[in-house]
């Protein structure tokens, strides 16, 4: 690729200067376990009024917070750039290790919002510094009238550090031993990482593709029993913590975490079930076109004519900007300082992790993200989708660091909603019938992402969890559950499937958000339902936007959308609404092909 005018490299050093070897870095990290001991003290001492205690050990807690996430980002980042950096491990490691801490002291802190009475709770909750971040204290109060008393909660979250955290890190360890061989066109063997022979996955060509996820199988299948016992065991932490607060439901908690309930969950879904039937439409149409009976798990995808087409980095970046300009100046800004002044890592080269994330440093007021860029349309979509995490938490840069605490689903609505303006407005303004269905393709495989891929892993995990009730679950059973799920999400539409997915997939294996799946589906229908109010209000509707973006962190996703948009989340209506606009985008793809 050609080299470009915007670093694709990323600047960590304006953070903490020298990587994992900081010593700036490592006086933060000591700044911030002093205060977490100094937290505690204060939750201690029986000598200060309820208001000011709560007051005080509020503000500690609120600037522990803003350094803690800080942290978390740059060992993250470091450990994403070079996997074998393993002075970044030992740092994840601590950064854990104090993330407990904060964790038992948090316990406590928690326990004493819970024994304050409702009267008197309500007088301290409105005032002052504590009114600001009130939604907040009282989600926490409430949550920890459900949770064992804080000395046990304060050993489940010391005993994690080592224990459940740490199978999560030993599948970091996997990962980044993983090699897979790639044979180039004149015959030459070369190793990739996981990052890169992914890429190969959704290559033009579909020998190509074929020989990759040969490949991919066979490393994910060698790694398959390691992988195998940190996913059991990972689950096996969780359902007996689960078991020993008297949770009965494995979605108790990541619905607690998304903000939102069961009855909004059940209604998505059964929405996305009913427009089914249309994307197995799509899958059969493509299938046709590249001349298949049916498309393999690899082909799902695959590009369709001139899509396949190299994108510099340069002009992706100019593309997002421009589309960004229509419908905000300000979030167009905002991504040309994070292009120009390298908050982006992009370069392709070994060694990276896969995949793609965006990072809040909220003390520097900045954040980074991280992708392997090598010129592809969805590389395109992946860098608007990052850019809108970022915009996000730019426009939240003010508030107080409780209020910045949103949840994953609405974290998701914004960058889901960054690459709907891209995506549609290229779309719209392509003259060429060859582009415009490559872009309308690129629109419909989001579709196809959302509501049939990440369903089989909501599908999948359910069952998971249900079978290691009864014990561990051994590879060939993780496999079937796989399949299965797959065959059921994608309704028969797929002839050769994914068996290793679990393996493969990094999602499963987080361990600071459970059920990191159905959060993103979640994202892109309610940035749907957004985009279709934006196309409606026009230009007025940006700062509107804005406004619901700062309000992610104070109120339920039922309440959001009530006071944002005037709709009930827990009614399959708004659903509907949301899963027709990708209907129209296959109606007109089929039209497109026929």
């Amino acid at each position: 690729m050609a080299t470009s005018n915007y670093p694709m490299k990323w600047d960590l050093e304006t953070f903490y200067e020298g990587g994992s070897g900081s010593a700036a870095f490592a006086s933060e990290l000591a700044g911030i376990e002093k205060d977490v001991a100094e937290l505690d003290r204060l939750l201690s001492d029986s000598s200060l009024g309820t208001k000011k205690k709560v007051e005080d050990t509020t503000a500690i807690l609120q600037s522990v917070l803003i350094r803690l996430r800080q942290s978390e980002s740059f060992v993250e980042c470091l450990q994403a750039q070079n996997m074998k950096d393993s002075a970044a491990s030992g740092l994840s490691d601590r950064v854990k290790t104090i993330s407990a801490k904060l964790l038992g002291a948090l316990t406590r802190y928690d326990n004493e919002l819970r024994q304050i009475g409702d009267e008197e709770w309500a007088a301290i909750s409105s005032d002052g510094s504590l009114g600001e971040v009130a939604f907040s204290l009282s989600e926490r109060r409430e949550l920890a009238k459900e949770k064992l008393a804080p000395e046990l909660e304060a050993l489940a979250g010391d005993l994690a550090v080592d224990g459940y955290h740490g199978w999560g890190a030993l599948y970091d360890l996997i990962v980044s031993r993983a090699k897979f061989t790639d044979i180039g066109e004149n015959g030459e063997e070369k190793i990739l990482s996981a990052g890169q022979m992914f890429n190969r996955l959704s290559d033009g060509d579909r020998s190509v593709r074929i020989r990759a996820f040969a490949e991919w199988e066979r490393e994910w299948g060698d790694a398959a029993e390691l992988c195998a016992d940190a996913l059991n065991r990972l689950a096996g932490f969780r359902l007996k913590l689960y078991g020993k607060r008297g949770w009965d439901s494995v979605l108790k908690e990541p619905l607690q975490i998304n903000r939102m309930s069961e009855a909004t969950f059940n209604a998505m879904w059964s929405a996305i079930n009913e427009g089914k039937p249309k994307l197995v439409r799509y899958l059969e149409r493509k299938a046709k076109l590249l001349g298949l009976e049916k498309l393999d798990w690899h082909d799902v995808s695959a590009p369709l004519g001139s899509s396949a087409r190299t994108i510099s980095f340069d002009e992706g970046a100019k593309f997002i900007v421009e589309q960004f300009r229509k419908f905000s100046p300000d979030m167009a800004d905002f991504s040309e300082v994070a292009f120009r002044d390298a908050w982006i890592e992009a370069e392709d080269r070994a060694g990276k992790r896969p995949g793609g994330f965006c990072t809040s440093f909220p003390k520097s007021r900045q954040t980074r993200i991280f992708m392997t860029y090598s010129g592809t349309a969805d590389n395109v979509s992946t860098l608007a989708h990052e850019l809108g995490h970022a915009y996000h938490q730019y426009v939240m840069d003010d508030l107080p660091a409780l209020s910045q605490e949103y949840a994953m689903n609405v974290a998701e609505t914004a960058s889901t909603f960054a690459e709907l303006i891209v995506s549609d407005s290229a779309m719209k303004s392509a003259v060429d019938r060859e582009e415009k269905l490559g872009l309308l393709e690129d629109k419909i495989q989001n579709a196809v992402a959302f509501f049939m891929n990440i369903h089989a892993r909501v599908l999948f995990e359910t069952r998971f969890y249900e079978e290691r009730k009864q014990g561990i679950v051994p590879v060939e059973k993780l496999n079937s559950l796989m399949e299965e799920a797959q065959r059921e999400a994608f309704s028969g539409a797929l002839g050769e499937l994914h068996p290793h997915f679990w393996a493969s997939k990094l999602h499963f294996y987080i361990t600071s958000v459970p059920f990191y799946n159905f959060p993103y589906t979640f994202g892109y229908l309610f940035s749907a339902g957004i985009y279709a109010r934006a196309l409606q209000e026009g230009p007025a509707f940006a700062e509107r936007y804005v406004q619901l973006l700062r309000d992610t962190g104070r109120m339920t996703v039922e309440d959001l959308a009530k006071k944002h948009l005037g709709v009930n989340l827990e009614e399959a209506d708004f659903w509907r609404e949301a899963v027709e606009l990708t209907t129209k985008d296959i109606d007109l793809f089929l039209e497109l092909t026929e």
